[in-house]
């Protein structure tokens, strides 16, 4: 026998339903209401800002060409009444260096300002949402020119003090829903449970009692009613039944006996093999599953390790300049207020800060370059159209975009490709395919600068494409044979290999390109890849 099955009610069950989509139902009313709402919000907070910009940008027109900051100063002022208002930054055009430089700006209260924006205003030119806060910068135009720039920053907290009003009413309405819907369902099952009820009771006085004689009464649902009759029935037969059985009890008492014992032993010996295949089964299914969550915490933990190792270096590295950064400022600050501070000491607070800065920066985009290739492995059918590609000169064109890469190791290349042939695919992916085949020969096939060769051989047959790639490189080692497509797997950890190049190449042939690549585990020469492509559209 297998464990005992949970006991529940009909009771339960329907109000457990009932309240499982209701609950489910306003969650998902409420979180897409939600969603737009805060969108459109988002859009009219925009839309304010972009206005109070334009407004900004015609008022500046004169200050700007007749250089009057003091003017411009007390028109900002005005902006205190303005609370989505938080920093505005005026920009003019330098006659000299035709490059935007800072003409005045405007703090709101308890706001710090902000650094000038004068390297962002192509950025800002669409406006940028952050957490806080919505950045956008406009031109100063006069008779078609442009004479300066405003940057304008708002503050988003009444958009967050609106959507937590929101929460909470929704909150509140859903709990008023949920309990009203609660005591509906109550009365709903309390309607179809005493039907069943007096059901089980009359159930159980037959069991107890042997009164077949009784029957079930009528009720006003349809398919309760169905289960009483069908029950009388069964009782009516049961009845009858016993009846015939007793007259023809003492007749085959002996039989029966004999009988009786037979099945006895075969069901005994039934219920052991069952229940010995029973267990055989349910061992099966425990080592089935063992080895599956096996694989899954090895290749999770895998993956895991690999994006651990390749981000956490760039990111210390920028922790480990900010703090130093923080540590000159705070001296810094000390010897401002002490009134102690020198020149030399300023001057090589600012070369020191320039450098960690130039960390930062370096090690976050290393950090971002890695995101970017950890983002390319997850490959969307949709984003290339297919058109004609000629296989010969797109090769010709990877190898000549990689000339560079290529004249150090200097290989050989082989080329064995009819020259009119052309497929319908997708060229850009291809293209990546071809490119990450050479990078991979290049960084961790060959190691020396001679006899270095690769060989690739295009044939077509019917609707197939057979593309085979191959190198006299050192080939891949046994231990990641099996594993060559993995994310993460690579053999040049720490040396510019981040372990995404096959698997990247494994995405873009499956699942862009619908088609498959297999590694030639018995290739002695080197390293060879065969892909086959299907020609849904036909080649020439």
């Amino acid at each position: 026998m297998g464990k005992y099955a949970t006991k529940t009610s009909i009771r339960k069950v329907l109000i457990s339903a009932v309240m499982l989509v209701t609950a489910l139902s306003l969650s998902l009313s409420i979180s897409i209401s939600t969603y737009l709402d805060v969108k459109k919000q988002k859009q009219l907070i925009i839309n304010k800002l972009e206005m109070i910009a334009e407004i900004i940008a015609f008022n500046a027109q004169v200050t700007l060409i007749f250089d009057d900051r003091k003017t411009e100063e007390k028109r900002l002022k005005s902006f205190d009444k303005v609370d989505l208002v938080k920093n505005i930054h005026i920009y003019a055009i330098d006659d000299v260096t035709n490059r935007p430089v800072f003409f005045t700006s405007y703090n709101a209260s308890k706001t710090p300002p902000v650094p000038l924006k004068v390297n962002q205003i192509e950025e800002l030119r669409t406006p940028k949402i952050s957490e806080d806060y919505i950045e956008l910068i406009l031109p100063v135009e006069y008779e078609g020119n442009i004479e300066g720039y405003v940057y304008l920053r708002g503050g988003l907290e009444h958009l967050a003090e609106y959507i937590n009003r929101k929460i909470l009413v929704d909150i509140a309405l859903t709990l008023f829903v949920l309990v009203l819907v609660m005591f509906v369902a109550r009365g709903i099952q309390k309607r179809i449970a005493s039907p069943i009820e007096s059901l089980s009771v009359l159930l159980q006085d037959v069991s107890k009692n042997h009164n077949y004689a009784t029957r079930a009464e009528k009720s006003d649902i349809e398919e309760i009613n169905i289960l009483a009759n069908n029950l009388n029935i069964m009782l009516t037969r049961t009845q009858n039944q016993l009846e015939r059985h007793q007259a023809d009890k003492l007749e085959i008492k002996q039989l029966n006996q004999s009988l009786e014992e037979k099945v006895n032993q075969r069901t005994i010996a039934l219920r052991e093999a069952n229940q010995e295949l029973l267990n055989t089964l349910e061992r099966m299914h425990q080592y089935q599953n063992q080895i599956v969550e096996n694989e899954k915490m090895a290749s999770l933990g895998q993956m895991v390790a690999g994006v651990a190792h390749e981000v956490n270096t760039p990111i210390g590295l920028g922790v480990t300049g900010s703090t130093l950064l923080r540590d000159k400022l705070s001296d810094i600050e000390v010897a401002f207020q002490q009134k102690t501070l020198t020149s030399k000491q300023l001057e090589r607070f600012i070369k020191e800060g320039i450098e960690n800065l130039d960390l930062i920066y370096r090690n976050l985009n290393r950090a971002a370059d890695l995101i970017s290739s950890f983002k390319k492995v997850a490959v969307s059918q949709d984003i290339e159209i297919n058109s004609d590609v000629n296989i010969t000169k797109l090769l010709n064109a990877v190898m000549g975009a990689m000339r560079t890469e290529l004249e150090i190791k200097a290989p050989q290349i082989h080329l064995d490709c009819p020259e009119e042939l052309t497929i319908r695919s997708k060229s850009g992916l291809l293209q990546q395919v071809f490119e990450q085949l050479f990078s991979n020969s290049l960084l961790h096939g060959f190691t020396s600068d001679e006899n270095n060769e690769i060989a690739i051989k295009v044939n077509r047959e019917d609707q197939q494409l057979t593309i085979v790639y191959s190198d006299n490189g050192i080939g891949v080692p046994n231990a990641i044979k099996k594993r060559i497509f993995d994310p993460f797997v690579t053999t040049r950890r720490g040396e510019g290999g981040s372990g995404l190049g096959m698997h990247l190449v494994y995405n873009l042939v499956t699942q862009a390109l619908g088609g498959s690549i297999t590694l030639q585990e018995d290739y002695k020469s080197g390293t060879q890849f065969v892909i086959s492509l299907p020609l849904k559209g036909g080649t020439q």
